[in-house]
């Protein structure tokens, strides 16, 4: 494996745990889009027309990915989808999301079906912990999508639930933070609108671990390897053992050909990596560098 590869990698496992629990997250083009529950378009959060944006839409998705489901699988999705009643119509549809992203998640494994649901149930719900995580679950898989209609769509999402976040608690720092990174991550507006909100955070709270490396993140992003190097140190003086953190400095520190203080940060994060397999290339790199 190429050295540059294997600091990569080992960030890549450590910031983004939820893509490895999930097989699929891009859409398949050519595919009409599928009816909802109720014969009502499912696209409709919050009255915007959330479905269908630059070009994606999350019914297609959720057609195509219902035909990758064996006949028991789609017999229990058909089940859930058809179990709203009358009565306390808002309370059942939010049992039913709840189920259905359950389902998307531990038995479908497929990512998009599983955060739109989760987003559902959160902004019917109109909690601030539950629109906060349904939001971190849209911006964490921001930075490994490639596919740019569906990574415009699910920014969008991400936007209007940290904002729906914010509205409920304007100091929340977290939607904050995690509103700025959208920008950065989704392409939303301009950059400096984004880190704006983030400096914010930290101008109230130089502590802020999540912004903090968050500002890291875009200073890199924006080529600034010292004012990146800066943002880690903080961090790293605040918590000592965040591996993602010791990491993205070792490795700005081999860059730059400072081999001690790179092999100083790789054998620090080397009794932190808990995988076998990657604490073995980390290993494995950071002989090479004593060479």
């Amino acid at each position: 494996m190429k050295k540059p590869q294997v600091i990569t990698i080992i960030v890549a496992a450590i910031a983004v745990v939820v893509l490895l629990a999930f097989g699929r997250t891009a859409q398949k083009p050519g595919t009409r889009p599928a009816m909802a529950m109720n014969g009502q378009s499912q696209g409709e959060p919050a009255g915007d027309q959330q479905d269908m944006i630059a070009g994606f839409s999350i019914d297609t998705v959720l057609a195509l990915s219902k035909k990758e489901l064996n006949p028991d699988q789609v017999l229990r999705l058909d089940l859930l989808e058809k179990s709203i009643t009358r009565g306390d119509v808002k309370k059942q549809q939010i049992d039913v999301y709840h189920q259905l992203a359950h389902f998307w998640r531990d038995t479908a494994k497929a990512f998009i079906p599983f955060a739109w649901y989760t987003a559902q149930s959160a902004r019917l719900e109109n909690s601030e912990k539950n629109l906060n995580f349904a939001g971190q679950l849209f911006l964490n898989q921001l930075p490994q999508q490639d596919n740019e209609p569906q990574r415009h769509w699910m920014a969008e999402q991400a936007k209007d639930l940290f904002e729906k976040v914010l509205a409920l608690n304007p100091a929340n720092d977290s939607a904050k933070v995690g509103l700025g990174a959208t920008y950065l991550y989704g392409g939303l507006g301009s950059p400096m609108e984004g880190i704006g909100k983030i400096r914010e955070v930290v101008e109230k709270d130089s502590t802020n671990v999540y912004a903090q490396m968050t500002l890291a993140t875009a200073s890199l992003m924006s080529g600034q390897k010292e004012k990146a190097k800066e943002r880690l140190a903080t961090v790293l003086s605040i918590q000592p053992q965040n591996l993602q953190a010791i990491l993205m400095l070792g490795d700005l520190y081999e860059k730059d050909g400072d081999k001690s203080q790179a092999i100083e940060l790789y054998s620090k994060a080397a009794k932190l990596v808990q995988r076998k397999d990657l604490r073995g290339e980390l290993e494995k790199r950071i002989e090479e560098l004593k060479k």
